[in-house]
């Protein structure tokens, strides 16, 4: 893994603020959410152009590895950076420098939090359809996408980290209700959004997955360490919405939720785009959506049988590894502990760190 995944940042507690036109300030069309502590009434309706400088600990470079990469790669880049002589230390994005797009519903709602969506465009333009706004204010929730963040912008460096700060500045100055805090994206943002859900299952705590996603125990989809993937599995809820005519998406995201439920990832739905092709969800399917995504949760029947035929397996397969190893037959316990790292991931840690230890020559 090369080391320019990261380029370090150091937040300063006080970052210079992007000048603001004086017009902008007159017109109130765009309004600039810089220092949002400060402000006594943050505002409502569709903003452009938003300027955010809270830097949250979310999107460390350091917490990034430890959530998103597993745990044999994780280690394998902390010593590629050490090696280089860099630390994991530090953020990658430069808040003064990032543009988001946000709308807030005008009216509060009853509980006086509001829900939140944030949203990963495969698109560079940070954009909400406008077709969204009345949904959005029937749900009393937010959203928020960041500019620059499209599908041909770094995973690591850019999109998660922009989605966490984006998250991050929200919550900061709107009373957000954690139980209706979600994760979603189009087509390449919806595989993000799904990673982000996996990693950060302590904030997030459901996915809209439109348009796209990726297959569960695969090197791009591994389960992060045991507890983050407990409450992924308890407290996540992972709705699918993808046109009637996108038959790959369709067939990708059948495969998705064939190795969630493998995984024993049992909370998993559906909302039906009839007559789409590749495309937005649209205004309809978001309403059943964020009304799925609310509804309350119950904790799968199954789920304590499933979890003790899955840790009998990477038993197992610890065990086989650790025989190859007394063998002398290291490379093969090698590739054997790769294919767990992939499929299993933190499930399989610390006993997987520790027999990589052991096998290398």
């Amino acid at each position: 893994m090369p080391t320019r995944i990261f380029t370090r940042f150091r937040a300063g507690p006080m970052r210079r603020r992007l000048p603001v036109p004086a017009q902008i300030l007159a017109g109130c069309q765009l309004v600039l959410l810089c220092a949002a502590a400060s402000i006594a009434a943050p505002p409502a309706g569709l903003q452009k152009g938003v300027v955010f400088d809270h830097y949250s600990a979310l999107a460390d470079n350091t917490e990034l590895i430890d959530r998103l990469f597993r745990p044999l790669l994780a280690r394998r880049m902390r010593e590629k950076l050490a090696a280089a002589g860099l630390g994991a230390d530090g953020q990658s994005i430069d808040l003064a420098r990032e543009h988001f797009a946000l709308y807030v519903p005008t009216n509060a709602p009853a509980s006086g939090k509001f829900g939140l969506l944030v949203w990963i465009s495969p698109f560079d333009a940070a954009a909400i359809p406008s077709a969204w706004l009345p949904v959005l204010d029937k749900h009393s929730t937010i959203v928020v996408t960041a500019a620059g963040s499209g599908n041909a912008a770094n995973v690591y460096s850019r999109r998660i980290p922009l989605a966490m700060l984006g998250y991050a500045n929200v919550a900061k100055a709107y009373s957000i209700d954690p139980a209706r805090t979600y994760v979603g994206g189009l087509s390449g943002g919806s595989r993000v959004a799904l990673r982000v859900a996996l990693a950060f299952p302590d904030v997030f705590h459901g996915a809209l997955l439109n348009a796209g996603s990726d297959s569960f125990g695969t090197a791009v989809l591994s389960p992060p360490e045991a507890e983050l993937f407990r409450q992924f599995e308890e407290g996540t809820r992972l709705v699918y919405a993808t046109g009637s005519r996108d038959e790959e998406n369709l067939a990708i995201d059948a495969h998705s939720r064939e190795s969630a439920r493998d995984l024993c990832i049992t909370d998993l739905h559906t909302e039906e785009m009839r007559g789409r092709g590749h495309d937005w969800i649209d205004a309809s399917t978001l309403d059943r959506a964020l009304t799925n995504l609310s509804a309350p949760r119950t904790i799968d029947a199954g789920l304590a049988a499933c979890r003790e035929r899955r840790a009998r397996e990477i038993d197992a397969q610890l065990h086989d590894i650790e025989m190859l190893i007394a063998a002398g037959n290291k490379r093969e316990a090698r590739d054997r502990l790769q294919r767990l790292d992939e499929r299993c991931g933190g499930l399989a840690a610390p006993r997987s760190v520790e027999l990589e230890n052991r096998s290398n020559p």
